[in-house]
């Protein structure tokens, strides 16, 4: 009699939980996650990994580099006369945004130039001559493929080869054509001849993939993958006061062994493997999808090729991440380690506009309650002028929803020329309420999935990070879900949990 009652007792209480779980009420997690991200493995960041681009050749022009070119015979920059749509000319006596050219890199020599207006530069073959030089098309074809070619023991200065054989040079009034044929001795008196500087570039994926090119990037990635993060990095997480790990990765993943190029495969075998060493060691794992086709923010976390923000703008880039989203619950739903599924990474406003994301993550939940109705899903805030509470009344009607919350003490002007003591009092202050603020006893639970150790303190002592990090902890500990640190392994020792850990800064034990 005892024995039944006791059966009855937990089958309603078990009914109990699935009802409040299915209407969308606030459900305590099973525990809550001290994480820490596994960065810069199955999707690069150059920071993270920067000998990752070790041998590439010109690598200096990479895809999304934004080079100048200055004529040395005028002193003058190529431009896009009005941003693009019409002629490429050469008269600017300052390089600004008209001025740099966005790389899409075809080979070590080869390039397409994209300008200010998203149109690429090419040759004009409507009016019979074609060596007008124009920026008019939306996607770059034969006439607008074009060769960098280097000074020997230069690499300063540059001629452009144009598709047509012969080489851009600036006449008078500015007016640049291609139809140079001679040989350069590379003389301040050569139109042929540019001064070439790089105002920025892009350090992810598509780039390190792109760049090796088809035979070297299997080989450089796959080591990569086999070596950086092993199963004795998930021994000294278990080890260390840590219960579980943020995973990043890139839409390809889902078209293993033969992802589009230029991407290789390999890396769900690489996450195969964090599964397994997962369960060994009692870790639970949060997938997190950094990267959908078209890039949902323009970083390079997001494998954007020329920092391009056009996730969303189509259905089939949402139906893409979707599909990513289905294959990665089904293939995983099994594992005991499984502990969520984020659908996005900093989708960032106003391109990601809220009815976007909003359609997208409503899809994507759905993808993930066919395989798995205990699997925690994850929605990811926009990161920009928005309301951290946007994302409730989506989360209201679904069962096991997180907000996902990043947080830094970097990349915002309020932190300038604080002291170290400066930066903590504005921890409790104004973080605190920011986390209190989205923490509701009728909403969903909050998660910072990522924060980092690093802030704009010169100087600052050891026991100035250490006073610093356990004031994020003490603060973080309070978000419902738990937290996870940006990243395991990182080049800047600050960013490296692993590095914290070993060198005293952080005890989590």
């Amino acid at each position: 009699m005892e024995i039944n009652s006791r059966i009855l007792l937990l089958g309603l209480l078990f009914l109990f939980c699935m009802v409040s779980f299915s209407h969308g009420k606030r459900v305590k997690p099973r525990f809550r996650l001290k994480a820490v991200n596994l960065g810069g493995w199955l999707l690069t960041e150059g920071y993270i990994t920067p000998s990752l681009f070790d041998g590439i050749p010109n690598k200096d022009l990479l895809d999304g580099a934004q080079p100048l070119f200055k004529s040395v015979a005028t002193g003058k920059y190529l431009c896009a006369e009005t941003g693009g749509g019409t002629n490429i000319v050469a008269n600017r006596t300052v390089g600004s945004a008209w001025e740099t050219f966005t790389l899409w890199r075809i080979n070590e020599k080869t390039f397409n130039f994209r300008v200010y207006n998203r149109q690429f530069v090419g040759l004009d073959m409507t009016n019979g001559n074609g060596v007008d030089v124009v920026a008019i098309a939306d996607a770059p074809g034969k006439s607008e493929t074009f060769e960098i070619v280097r000074k020997p023991g230069n690499s300063s200065l540059v001629r452009i080869k144009a598709p047509n054989g012969f080489f851009l040079q600036v006449k008078a009034k500015g007016v640049v054509t291609a139809d140079f044929a001679g040989k350069s001795k590379w003389k301040k008196n050569d139109p042929s001849v540019f001064e070439i500087s790089n105002t920025g570039g892009l350090l992810g994926e598509f780039q390190v993939t792109n760049g090796h090119g088809p035979e070297r990037a299997p080989q450089i990635m796959r080591e990569h993958w086999n070596t950086f993060i092993v199963e004795d990095d998930f021994k000294f997480i278990a080890e260390n006061g840590l219960n579980g790990v943020r995973i990043p990765v890139g839409w390809w993943i889902a078209s293993d062994p033969t992802p589009p190029y230029p991407y290789v495969g390999g890396s769900l075998e690489a996450l195969d493997n964090a599964f397994s060493w997962a369960e060994k060691y009692g870790i639970k794992i949060v997938i997190s999808l950094h990267s959908v086709p078209g890039s949902q923010n323009g970083w390079a976390h997001s494998s954007t090729r020329d920092g391009t923000q056009a996730w969303g703008k189509t259905d089939d880039t949402i139906q893409q991440s979707v599909d990513v989203i289905d294959f990665l619950t089904a293939r995983y739903a099994k594992s005991p380690s499984f502990y969520a599924m984020e659908l996005l990474n900093e989708p960032k406003a106003p391109e990601a506009t809220l009815e976007m994301v909003n359609k997208f993550y409503k899809l994507g939940y759905d993808a993930v309650r066919k395989h798995s109705s205990t699997v925690y899903v994850l929605l990811n805030n926009r990161l920009g002028k928005v309301d951290d509470r946007e994302l409730f009344p989506l989360a209201r009607g679904l069962k096991g929803i997180v907000i996902d919350l990043h947080y830094y003490s970097l990349f915002n002007t309020r932190y300038y020329n604080l002291t170290a003591q400066q930066n903590i009092d504005y921890l409790y202050r104004n973080r605190s309420r920011e986390i209190a603020y989205a923490t509701t006893s009728n909403g969903p639970p909050v998660f910072i999935g990522e924060w980092g150790a690093e802030w704009l303190v010169d100087g600052a002592s050891q026991e100035d990070y250490k006073r610093f990090v356990n004031a994020l902890l003490d603060i973080y500990n309070r978000a419902t879900f738990g937290w996870a640190f940006w990243t395991l392994k990182a080049n800047f020792n600050h960013w490296s949990m692993e590095w914290m850990i070993k060198n005293g800064y952080i005890k989590l034990n």
